[in-house]
């Protein structure tokens, strides 16, 4: 077993707040993904868990055993790092074999061999390992610091952003073969990462920070279509989720126009009408996923649409990401890819509240969200 738990973690540089009460649990044999943007303390709280940094309060237990004072090298944990730190002067055979020859580790140079061309076939490498890293490309350079540590049989494997570097084909290739890597593993894995594509397709379960706080820790449907805050909502999917203000004017109807700065309606389902009428608030805010507006080119009458005009069009293939402005607001939908489309050509839009996920006036909780996901289109509080 390798479980880990981390209670009230808070960790300091200076005056600066790296993490601030942090508390997670990760099961054994869980991929867990830590998810943030740049500087939200990602990299801090793996080299928390590894004993790089010493956290100022809290306490880390791997298999219920307090492992604070423990040394880095005393936890049997394997790291792979985002900037390879490969030994310059070894070959690709030579570094990946280094953590079983330490004196800590050491095997038979038998033994090292299978090994090293067992983790070298897993990686698709094998034909680099006598070459040196100044000769490896840097997804090549990636690729050999990731089999430096899947050669050792530790208790946890952390990876920060381990892929970064490489290209989109093979960052996609080698987001598959992580998957599958950590089934025959068969081991805890802490995975690093700011691209949500990773985060949500190879994570068993996903903790959002930011800022060195927690704000979410679910599988990857509970962050994307149940999100507790707008940060998180914000932080899934790409264009982003758009958000709007509301005002909730009867237990039907809310009204956007202190969002667009025109009077538009949108009517309540009959399903969120209690839920929400029992809140007591005045002021919702809205998010919608790009694909879940609706829109059209031709002339409406009706309050239930919103008249804009097209700011930008920006063609992805088969698909496009249409940009509307609004009384200086911006709207982000995604459509199917269409040609005769123009710039500052009139636009109405509808938005649909049943596909909607609501916060409250602050954006800083979930109140409530309808998810067609859902088998039976589940209601969901």
């Amino acid at each position: 077993m390798a479980d880990i738990r981390l209670e009230n973690i808070s960790k300091r540089f200076n005056n600066d707040i790296a993490l601030n009460d942090v508390n997670i649990e990760v099961k054994d044999k869980e991929f867990f993904i830590i998810f943030g943007p740049a500087g939200a303390g990602k990299t801090t709280l793996l080299n928390v868990i590894a004993g790089i940094h010493m956290p100022n309060h809290g306490a880390v237990y791997l298999q219920d055993q307090y492992i604070n004072h423990v040394e880095p090298e005393d936890r049997n944990i394997a790291m792979v790092f985002e900037d390879y730190a490969l030994y310059p002067h070894l070959s690709v055979f030579d570094n990946i074999a280094s953590p079983l020859r330490s004196p800590r580790y050491k095997k038979p140079e038998p033994e090292i061999k299978k090994e090293v061309e067992r983790v070298a076939e897993i990686l698709n490498i094998e034909w680099l390992l006598e070459r040196s890293p100044d000769q490896l490309s840097n997804g090549q350079r990636q690729r050999v610091g990731l089999g430096r540590a899947l050669v050792r049989e530790p208790n946890v494997y952390l990876m920060d952003e381990p892929i970064t570097h490489l290209d989109a084909k093979l960052r996609h290739q080698m987001r598959a073969e992580l998957k599958e890597m950590q089934k025959s593993l068969d081991t805890t894995t802490i995975y690093v990462t700011h691209d949500y594509l990773e985060a949500l397709s190879l994570g068993d379960r996903i903790a959002v920070i930011n800022e060195g706080q927690i704000m979410q820790v679910g599988t990857p449907e509970e962050v994307y279509f149940f999100p507790e805050n707008e940060f998180v909502a914000g932080s899934f999917g790409e264009p982003e989720i758009n958000i709007f203000e509301g005002d909730i004017m009867t237990s039907e109807q809310v009204d956007f126009s202190p969002f667009f700065g025109q009077s538009a309606f949108g009517f309540l389902p009959k399903e969120k009408q209690q839920v929400l009428g029992n809140k007591g608030l005045q002021t919702i805010r809205i998010g919608l996923r790009p694909k879940d507006i609706h829109f059209q080119f031709e002339p409406v009458n009706s309050k239930e649409y919103i008249k804009g005009k097209v700011f930008s069009f920006e063609p992805l293939g088969a698909k496009a990401v249409l940009t509307v402005e609004i009384n200086g607001k911006y709207i982000r939908i995604t459509m199917k890819y269409n040609e005769d489309i123009s710039i500052n050509q009139d636009v109405y839009i509808k938005i649909d509240l049943n596909t909607a996920i609501y916060f409250d006036e602050l954006g800083n909780n979930l109140l409530s969200q309808f998810s067609a996901k859902r088998r039976g289109m589940a209601w969901q509080n």
